[in-house]
């Protein structure tokens, strides 16, 4: 309050900016229309107010000039609109061509502002496409999303514009989330010391935060029941800006192939992004210090057999024509790319699991995109069938590298 305050002294006005017809109620203190605030509110009044209007906080994302009264339509006209407007810019054959067949359904209650608004200038991909998007993979990806801690990217100015990195319940610049359906806080006795932490409960979830501009969702190496011990491990495999995408392929058989060694399952896929991540179920059986002990030790180890392929430290400079194998999505409160989730990245591709044998067709880390992933729907999450039978707890995969966690005697 006191910030606000601050804020509004600092804009104050002699007169009111409204029309002279505009009658206040009490005694007001004019100030400039200059700042932004979210608001929920239950509806429009015939005389244009808000009724049960909530303050959430101000907006620093969009400017004054910008803010109009929305109108809310129904959601089957506004879909059709937008994607039909898409598909007349494009030939017969164009993805935007073939949606008009097969549109996923969105829930009728679930309102769409702006659904026409481009958040990828490189493809002019609009905000309903990344709606229908989510609803078309919300099953497959709610079996990688439930039950587990997320993290959220929104992008409110679209891709290349500021982006909000949301993981807790209580972050003050972006309010209005936890009020959201099918978004709810998690026990905050799970994490001591830290916020209410979140979870998308359900398919509901996935498009209500994608209606609040989220793009990207990402998930925990735990899940919702106790943060005690992970049930993942991660290698996000990095490569530098020279490194060919041939390299980045042999590199994940290279780590496939250490990892089969050590007696562990690893699972593949896409990053949506530049590179390939491999995962590795676990049994909850080890401290977040041990899992991250580990797999920085293998790391260290494929660099140190392989240097001219893998470096084992972080940054531009380190993996220059090299390949970083990400071990630090390990930690506690570390986050990865959920499968299915979109990227906040020119082209907006899309994270999805593949089998081993699919490597060599792969044509980069965003191989499938939010417009060309239908053809990817009939496989689904195929390819990660026995994911939950394969986990294994690490000591055998240990004693295999030689590696002893911090205090352990020889």
């Amino acid at each position: 309050m006191r910030t606000l305050r601050k804020k509004l002294d600092g804009i104050g006005a002699a007169s009111s900016p409204f029309n002279a017809a505009a009658e206040v109620e009490g005694r007001p203190h004019w100030v400039e229309p200059t700042l932004v605030a979210e608001v929920s509110f239950g509806e429009w009044t015939q005389g244009g107010r808000l009724r049960h209007a909530v303050f959430h906080g101000l907006r620093s994302d969009k400017p004054a000039t910008e803010v109009v009264r929305e109108k809310a339509m129904h959601e089957r006209a506004v879909s059709e609109k937008a994607v039909h407007a898409a598909a007349a810019a494009e030939s017969p054959r164009s993805p935007a061509a073939r949606a008009i067949k097969s549109v996923p359904a969105l829930p009728p209650g679930l309102r769409i502002t702006h659904p026409d608004r481009v958040i990828d200038a490189s493809t002019g991909i609009t905000k309903i496409e990344l709606l229908r998007h989510y609803a078309a993979v919300g099953d497959l990806m709610m079996a990688h999303l439930k039950g587990r801690p997320v993290s959220l990217v929104r992008a409110p100015a679209g891709v290349g514009g500021e982006l909000f990195f949301q993981k807790h319940l209580d972050t003050a610049n972006l309010p209005g989330l936890p009020g959201l359906p099918g978004i709810r806080a998690l026990d905050p006795t799970l994490w001591i010391s830290h916020p209410p932490m979140l979870e998308v409960a359900s398919k509901l979830g996935l498009l209500s935060a994608a209606q609040w501009n989220v793009v990207e969702f990402h998930t925990l190496n735990t899940g919702t029941a106790s943060f005690e011990h992970p049930d993942r491990m991660v290698f996000d495999l990095d490569p530098g800006d020279t490194v060919a995408w041939p390299q980045v392929r042999e590199a994940a058989q290279l780590v496939q192939a250490f990892l089969l060694q050590l007696g562990l399952t690893p699972f593949l896929k896409t990053s949506g992004g530049k590179g390939l991540h491999i995962v590795v179920p676990l049994r909850k059986v080890h401290d977040w210090d041990t899992v991250k002990g580990f797999s920085q030790a293998v790391v260290a180890h494929m660099a140190a057999t392989i240097p001219q392929r893998f470096v084992a430290r972080s940054g531009p400079r380190n993996r220059v024509g090299k390949i970083f194998i990400d071990y630090l999505r390990n930690g506690l409160g570390a986050t990865t790319v959920c499968a299915w989730s979109a990227r906040t990245r020119p082209g907006l591709g899309v994270s999805v699991p593949v089998n081993w044998s699919e490597l060599d067709a792969l044509t980069a880390g965003d191989h499938w995109t939010v417009r060309t992933l239908h053809a990817r729907l009939a496989t689904g999450n195929d390819p990660w069938q026995g994911y939950a039978r394969a986990a294994r707890g690490l000591t055998a995969a240990m004693k295999a590298l030689g590696y002893r966690t911090p205090g352990s005697q020889r």
